[in-house]
């Protein structure tokens, strides 16, 4: 009866030993909710080309460099190196879609990525024969230095885009405006005939 009592007790033990580690951490995709949709996302009173187009122009004005620029797909990513052996990047992605009637409203989807590299030394050591001993490797040779991607996180940061997104909206009066501008046939004044004989 006492081994029983004993052995039961300890499957309990062990049971919430278990339950503790599994649910110590919870899985990152519970995070996905899928319920906010400004933060990513904004509504423009545009054609999708033009909302790109601003976007382009909000990024050139930052120091970004464009990847990719299509009618309505924007690419573009950015270095910075806050220590020495330290590199980030920032990369965008954009893509604007058309609501309903075209060049009437368009949405813009943006989603911005940090990528944090290390800089990696490799050291090739050179081998130097030494007669009873054999081969024995020295310190002093070429090293190869290269950065190496430890890190990479999709940015969340509400605020971060509410700047992007107000860049882009400064940026596509100008864009409305030459887009109507040439489109606009240019008007020539008539030039009156002269009534002397």
């Amino acid at each position: 009866m006492r081994r029983l009592v004993r052995h039961s007790s300890i499957a309990g033990l062990i049971a919430i030993a278990m339950a503790g580690c599994t649910t110590s951490k919870q899985a990152i995709y519970h995070q996905e909710e899928f319920g906010e949709t400004d933060t990513y996302s904004r509504t423009f009173a545009s054609s999708d080309a033009a909302a790109c187009e601003a976007a382009r122009r909000a990024l050139l004005s930052q120091g970004y460099v464009i990847s990719k620029a299509q009618a309505n797909v924007v690419d573009g990513t950015k270095s910075f190196q806050p220590d020495a052996d330290q590199h980030l990047e920032i990369s965008f992605h954009i893509v604007c879609a058309a609501n309903g009637k075209a060049d009437k409203n368009a949405t813009a989807f943006v989603s911005a990525t940090q990528d944090r590299y290390a800089l990696k030394k490799t050291n090739n050591s050179a081998s130097l024969g030494v007669g009873v001993l054999g081969s024995v490797s020295m310190p002093f040779g070429s090293s190869d230095d290269s950065l190496v991607r430890v890190a990479s996180e999709t940015i969340r940061s509400g605020q971060f885009y509410d700047r992007f997104f107000g860049a882009v909206e400064r940026y596509l009066g100008t864009v409305a405006e030459s887009s109507v501008a040439e489109k606009t046939p240019a008007t020539t004044t008539p030039v009156k005939a002269d009534s002397k004989p």
